[in-house]
């Protein structure tokens, strides 16, 4: 009984954060996304880290495959492909994943 009650006030911890501002940090989305994510039922520390990267990751216009979104998509590719493995089911680590978007975000934007 006390550990649904730990949940649910992680929960509502959670998602006052994500609510907090839209403007929030990639580090600060991606830490309560993968907390979340990972206290949800039928969800893994495998699926979590690129569900979460789809979440924080977001272009601030909208997709229509024009420059700006090859940005995105080679931001969000590199990003799955290098920065998803630091998370792990008891620390999200997000300060290596940032630091890890950051990298790909400055490899995305040479080209």
């Amino acid at each position: 009984m006390e550990k649904k009650y730990i949940s649910l006030l992680l929960l509502c911890f959670l998602m006052a954060v994500q609510v907090k501002e839209s403007t929030a940090s990639f580090k600060s989305c991606y830490q309560g996304c993968f907390i979340l994510c990972i206290i949800t039922p039928n969800q893994s520390a495998i699926s979590c880290p690129f569900k979460c990267l789809i979440d924080c990751i977001k272009p601030s216009f909208p997709v229509d495959f024009t420059h700006r979104d090859n940005d995105y998509f080679c931001k969000l590719g590199c990003a799955s492909s290098l920065c998803t493995n630091f998370s792990t089911k008891e620390f999200p680590s997000e300060e290596k994943v940032d630091s890890c978007v950051d990298s790909c975000s400055q490899s995305c934007n040479k080209s």
